[in-house]
């Protein structure tokens, strides 16, 4: 792979996949919906995100250490990380376990990177289709399947065509979401300022007050789904100019920007706009105001905006949807194709070190991408998002195997920061010991209260969390299988460093 990628370009890649833009819009409904004993938890919605900001920064740490001792995990990230955190050991009885670490690592991270852009693709032809009810244009079930297809092949042509194409449509689409996103805060706050009447509804300083623990850690089981991306980056190490210096400036910036800033400043403005104009109706038909409208809507963001273009800005409410829409879709796009470039050149290490089939490794000779896994995965990508925009049980579904391999993989990557540092001359207590420890029990406790917030739901959101484990479970089993098949195939021992073809470990190995 060839360098090309400075530390903006790393930047604007990972900043892509966390996108604001796409997450405010499409997940708003799901958290102003989320009850606590039949009560509504959107009141902690705001310190839910940031009690989950600071989640995601113990682990972005970890990566970011993790990434400044090991420059040279090229496409690998984690996958590498683990192999070197134990190939770097003096005792051999440690050095053996590296092959079936880093196979377990890189095996979960599919869970998370191959199931992902599916999502994406669902979000945005449910998206699209919202768009085209706009003009009174109502999509079969095919149509919309077909729109989801369209999305898949259309990112995957882009990343087939190399990651300058797909830096240079990422810095576009971060700067259209943000501007957007900009306008519509400052609007809302605007909108509140100018209607004193709805005071009641809440105050900016309640917004930013905990009041009940549990139901912020209801939000926040939500709120860190929005933020997860920030690694994504540290997959483009064998396309960086300076992989060392800037791998783990990219981590820490983009959560800074996209999270600290762009999420926090957004979903104050727009709990702060709800109140009794926005109003709706619920699925039994009664009429409803405020967070119950939220709930009930399809995209409350968008009648957000329609009731700030109507009333403030002379009747300009559908243009503005419009206008919105389009810059959300542009989001998820760049959420798609950052997924896609991710997950796909770790699948192109696993096939150049042969733990997973060898076609999976090979680059395209003029575009030096892993055009193989590309099309591979835009393939699994369609057939994911098509199965996702049939209903909402179905993308719950795949929304919920893909968060339960994010949280493994956040868990593990914390761990694996702990091992490396242990017995290194350079480890510091806070970085190399405390984050770690409190990135891994948080990452668990997240994943815990998901699942069981879900089964303990009854109904259909339960059968969706047992099917989402069930898909889990068999992706493990897969796993194992292949491991002892492809063992035994190549002939390699099962406990043993085996040196990465794509890493170049400088390691002596017994």
């Amino acid at each position: 792979m060839k360098r090309t990628l400075n530390l903006t370009s790393l930047l604007v890649n990972a900043m892509a996949l966390i996108a604001p833009g796409a997450f405010l819009w499409t997940t708003f409904q799901v958290q102003a919906a989320q009850t606590n004993g039949g009560v509504t938890t959107a009141g902690e919605m705001w310190t839910g995100l940031l009690a989950a900001l600071i989640l995601a920064f113990l682990t972005a740490i970890s990566y970011a250490e993790l990434a400044n001792i090991y420059p040279r995990a090229g496409s690998g990230s984690t996958y590498y990380y683990a192999e070197a955190s134990f190939l770097e050991k003096e005792q051999v009885s440690h050095r053996k376990w590296a092959r079936i670490i880093k196979f377990l690592v890189g095996w979960i991270s599919h869970l998370y990177y191959w199931i992902y852009p599916g999502i994406m693709v669902a979000f945005s032809a449910i998206l699209i289709v919202y768009i085209f009810g706009l003009f009174g244009i109502n999509l079969s079930i095919w149509e919309q399947i077909l729109v989801a297809v369209i999305f898949a092949v259309l990112n995957g042509y882009i990343a087939y065509r190399g990651i300058s194409g797909s830096t240079m449509t990422a810095i576009v689409i971060n700067a259209i979401q943000l501007a957007a996103l900009i306008a519509f805060s400052i609007l809302a706050i605007l909108y509140r300022h100018a209607h004193p009447e709805l005071a009641y509804v809440q105050t900016a300083s309640s917004i930013l007050i905990p009041h009940n623990f549990t139901n912020l850690l209801f939000q926040s089981t939500i709120a860190i789904l929005l933020l997860v991306g920030f690694e994504s980056v540290t997959s483009l190490g064998s396309e960086a100019l300076q992989p060392k210096k800037d791998i783990k400036r990219a981590i820490l910036l983009s959560l800074i920007i996209q999270g600290a800033f762009a999420y926090l400043f957004e979903y104050f403005a727009a709990i702060y706009f709800v109140g009794p104009q926005l109003t709706g109706t619920d699925s039994t038909g009664a009429a409803v105001s405020g967070w119950g409208a939220a709930a009930a809507s399809g995209a409350p963001i968008g009648d957000m905006v329609r009731i700030i273009g109507d009333q403030m800005l002379g009747g300009t409410g559908f243009i503005l949807v419009l206008l919105f829409a389009a810059t959300v879709v542009l989001a998820l796009i760049g959420t798609t194709l950052a997924c896609l470039n991710t997950g796909v050149r770790i699948t192109y290490a696993m096939g150049k070190d042969k733990e997973m089939p060898t076609l999976l490794g090979i680059l395209h000779g003029k575009y030096d991408t892993p055009h193989y896994g590309i099309w591979i995965l835009v393939g699994i990508s369609a057939l994911l998002g098509a199965y996702g925009v049939l209903n909402v049980d179905n993308l719950t579904q795949i929304t919920l195997a893909s968060n339960t391999g994010t949280f493994l993989l956040y868990g593990l990557t914390n761990l694996i920061c702990l091992w490396a540092f242990f017995h290194r001359p350079d480890a510091n207590i806070l970085k190399h010991r405390v984050v770690p420890i409190l990135g891994f029990l948080a990452n668990f406790v997240m994943l815990g209260a998901v699942v069981w917030l879900g089964i303990s739901a009854g109904g259909s959101t339960a059968t969706d969390a047992v099917i989402a484990i069930a898909m889990v479970i068999v992706w493990l089993i897969a796993g194992a299988v292949w491991f002892m098949h492809n063992t035994k195939k190549e002939g390699r021992p099962i406990m043993t460093g085996h040196l990465s073809q794509v890493t170049g470990l400088d390691i002596d190995h017994e």
